[in-house]
């Protein structure tokens, strides 16, 4: 029976701490309070007192739930902020709960320590091709050695972040899970795998982990929070799911007459936004997708544009167009999307298809939704159904190109278009062809900050910084020295920057060169690719000039690249390894020792993508 203010002598709040208590007894122990109670009550009435169970009562009251006194450790590994963002949401809603937490990044935990951890709760992004993230390799390593230990009195449950494109879709997640299950582990909770839309999933495998820890009369408090806001302050206004309709008051073609590239400098207006931001941090754009290639699936599939179509389980309707263009992804296709079109397409080539080893991944490559039902025909298919196979239109996230300080109530982008023909057809970005093509200043798009705390620069005079970013991956640096001026510090800057040519491709050529001048920059080192008989890019100019290079870093330089992951950061990092073995005659593997303490020290960053 749950004890109430109407059926026993107890106030409110004695109830409810004793309902808290009673459910957690075994037997044994009620039986051995049954009998405390009944000898204490005969003891004390024979001594004329007349609170029998006070001592009982007391012990009661005062004993927190016993599912409280564990101590819980939340461990992350974030490439770009959201693993950190959805873990300080989780640390948040469990001491609002009196719950005792340890919050930590993977490579600041002790491994040592895993053996005396109560109660796990992971959260992880995958970076690259299935890889962990940068912050949580070392950890990743150690639970899959032979030093990690049997984990049989450990509680665990796994957040799972990914992109439902990428072939190793949460694969970091999925290993964490399985190997702790492996060493001994009792799962909590089921693991929960996230796509690009992951604020709805994670809110749930919170409120499970929360449900999990409660006792059988218990009840947890689980306040709604913004899991996307990339930040944990209660006071943030806008966010991924609440943006800022931000005006567009600039949008420039920064290349030349003649140039193969099309990069776009845009200038949004945040005022009245009231959220500051930092180099190194990104803006959300949420975009649309372009009208031609909405009308061409609708013609495809012989579907009326204003067919009223159900968007989400509030009951939320909008034409059949309007949903295409503003909440649904079409331009890419994803492996458990084609597992999904076989069941419901009706068509049996696809079926036999998607169970043939490794053709899904063949096939998406390149390939969008006008591609699926073109190839393969869905038998009597109805917009509805097919809406509930294809997921949100995810944001795209641009590196910040301007100051908070300089610009307080505007933010810079530096949006490279993506065109390109595969399979005899034209294909774009939705999102940078969007700016490119269609949106004009005085037009606004909806925005988010999005916070990087992987991507933060110095603002000291003693730390020399050496910056790396051809492209568009340039956009951080005019950022940080942007900000560099405003501030009136001097100090060591380093600039490598690379794109074509000299004449069309120099993005902000007038700003590096007037920073330059005045020694705001300290040293620009350019590579123009199609300039010279010999194709010459960053990482060339850094052997070039691996003498100065390595006095640089021995004189504590932090070291920062953004830009091209698949090339340009693997050869980047080839070529700082080479440095370290010519210059300071370190073996490859102690130099990439040396640079992965860089990386644990904040020495080594990097924005790639």
């Amino acid at each position: 029976m749950q004890l109430t203010v109407t059926n026993s002598p107890f106030n409110e709040e004695q109830t409810e701490k004793i309902n808290q208590i009673l459910p957690t007894l075994t037997p044994e122990q009620k039986i051995w309070f049954s009998g405390y109670l009944t000898a204490n009550q005969q003891s004390e009435t024979k001594a004329g007192i007349d609170a029998p169970s006070r001592e009982v009562a007391e012990y009661l009251l005062n004993t927190e739930n016993p599912s409280k006194t564990r101590e819980i450790t939340i461990l992350y590994g974030s490439e770009t902020g959201n693993a950190q963002s959805l873990a300080e949401t989780l640390e948040g809603k469990l001491k609002e709960n009196d719950f005792t937490v340890k919050l930590s990044c993977m490579e600041n935990f002790k491994p040592k320590d895993l053996k005396k951890v109560q109660d796990l709760f992971i959260i992880s992004a995958t970076h690259g091709e299935g890889e962990p993230p940068d912050n949580a390799v070392t950890f990743h390593e150690f639970i899959y050695g032979r030093k990690a230990p049997k984990l049989s009195d450990l509680r665990y449950s796994v957040l799972a972040l990914g992109d439902q494109s990428y072939e190793f879709f949460c694969q970091t997640g999925k290993d964490f899970d399985e190997r702790l299950e492996a060493l001994g582990g009792e799962r909590l909770s089921p693991r929960v795998d996230c796509d690009l839309d992951f604020d709805e999933p994670a809110e749930k495998w919170m409120e499970g982990i929360l449900n999990s820890l409660a006792g059988p009369a218990e009840s947890v408090s689980a306040p709604s929070a913004d899991t996307g806001s990339a930040q944990s302050s209660n006071t943030q206004k806008y966010s991924r799911t609440n943006p800022y309709k931000a005006e567009v008051l600039e949008n420039i073609n920064l290349n030349g007459r003649g140039s193969n590239k099309e990069v776009r400098h845009i200038e949004l207006s945040l005022e009245d936004f009231g959220e500051s931001f930092e180099p190194g941090d990104c803006l959300g754009v949420f975009p649309e997708n372009d009208a031609r290639i909405v009308d061409q699936l609708l013609e495809t599939l012989g579907w009326n544009p204003e067919t009223d179509v159900g968007i989400n389980a509030d009951g939320e309707t909008l034409p059949l167009a309007e949903a295409l263009t503003s909440r649904f992804e079409i331009t890419k296709l994803t492996k458990p999307l084609l597992i999904k079109a076989a069941e419901i397409f009706g068509n049996d080539a696809l079926k036999e298809k998607v169970n043939e080893e490794g053709w899904i991944q063949s096939y998406i490559e390149g390939r969008d939704l006008i591609d699926l039902v073109g190839d393969f025909p869905a038998a009597d298919l109805q917009p509805e159904i097919l809406l509930q196979t294809l997921r949100k239109l995810p944001a795209r996230e641009y590196s910040i190109a301007s100051s908070y300080k300089a610009n307080p109530d505007e933010v810079h982008l530096t949006v490279g278009a993506v065109r390109y023909n595969a399979h005899d057809r034209d294909r774009s970005g939705v999102c940078s062809v969007q700016f490119a093509e269609r949106i004009k200043p005085g037009d606004t798009v909806p925005v988010y900050v999005k916070k990087n705390p992987n991507f933060k620069f110095p603002f000291n005079e003693d730390t020399p910084v050496i910056m790396i970013g051809p492209g568009t991956g340039v956009a951080p640096f005019r950022s940080y020295i942007e900000e560099r001026e405003e501030l009136e510090l001097e100090g060591k800057t380093w600039l490598f920057f690379g794109e074509q040519h000299f004449t069309t491709d120099f993005l902000y050529q007038t700003e590096w060169q007037s920073w330059l001048k005045d020694g705001v920059l300290s040293r620009l080192d350019l590579a123009f690719s199609r300039d010279t008989d010999e194709k010459i890019y960053v990482q060339h100019r850094i052997e070039q000039n691996s003498k100065e290079f390595y006095q640089w870093l021995n004189d504590g330089a932090a070291l920062y690249v953004c830009g091209d992951e698949k090339n340009m950061a693997k050869d980047v990092h080839y070529a700082i390894r080479t440095v370290l073995e010519k210059e300071g005659g370190l073996s490859e593997e102690d130099a990439e020792s040396y640079l992965k303490q860089m990386k644990k020290d904040k020495r080594y960053q990097r924005d790639v993508y």
